[in-house]
């Protein structure tokens, strides 16, 4: 079955481009589109949808706010923030409103139908060099270390998975903990899942935000 796919963006040229590149896919539907968050969950009311690719600003309702309303739902689609990063300074919120990741706006076709063919999956998408840039330049926006509290069920953890968590929220990916710490990638996923489970959260990206809110890892993506 064909992943069904929803643009929100105001703009309809850039609407008109994605469009193009996921009708080349027969493995990807547009089977909605909005120009602004309240529109998109107007037409999520009555439309099924897998992936929603959310734009940040917009008039009425932006994504950030659009996102979290979607993402409050039961079973609701996976949002994938488009932002133009240097200038967006929402995707940050837009994550912690509960996106499975963001992609820069002219991220080339390749990777943007990689990215929702992974989100579909399940997975996150954030690129560990991106992850790294865009918490660096929110660090400001974030408590600094010890100042928050930390989550209760961090204790929970093991010293590794502790460990595994930290590379996490510092940008690494499976492959470079796995090399980090002389594990295989089968077991740092099996960590990365425990964590998940034991922290109540739904992704990478949250563990993050996590790590970063509470003061785990500092601006840079150093240990707290």
């Amino acid at each position: 079955m064909a992943i069904r796919v929803m643009l929100v963006d105001d703009q309809l040229l850039l609407r008109a481009g994605f469009r193009m590149v996921l009708a080349a896919q027969p493995d990807m539907d547009v089977v909605a589109e909005a120009g602004d968050g309240a529109e998109a969950i107007e037409v999520l009311r009555a439309t099924a949808v897998d992936v929603v690719l959310m734009d940040v600003r917009m008039p009425r309702l932006d994504g950030v706010e659009a996102t979290r309303r979607i993402c409050a739902q039961v079973d609701p689609p996976k949002v994938l923030i488009l932002t133009t990063f240097d200038l967006d300074e929402y995707a940050f919120s837009g994550l912690k409103a509960g996106a499975s990741g963001f992609m820069l706006k002219d991220v080339p076709p390749a990777e943007l139908l990689s990215a929702i063919r992974s989100v579909h999956s399940g997975d996150a998408v954030v690129a560990p060099s991106t992850t790294r840039r865009l918490l660096d330049r929110f660090s400001p926006m974030l408590p600094s270390s010890g100042k928050a509290p930390q989550h209760q069920n961090v204790g929970r953890l093991t010293e590794r998975e502790r460990e595994v968590m930290l590379l996490v929220a510092q940008g690494l990916s499976n492959g470079e903990i796995a090399a980090r710490l002389v594990l295989s990638e089968a077991t740092v996923k099996t960590h990365v899942g425990r964590i998940l489970t034991k922290l109540s959260l739904r992704d990478r990206v949250q563990v993050v935000v996590l790590a970063y809110e509470t003061g785990l890892v500092r601006a840079g993506g150093q240990p707290g």
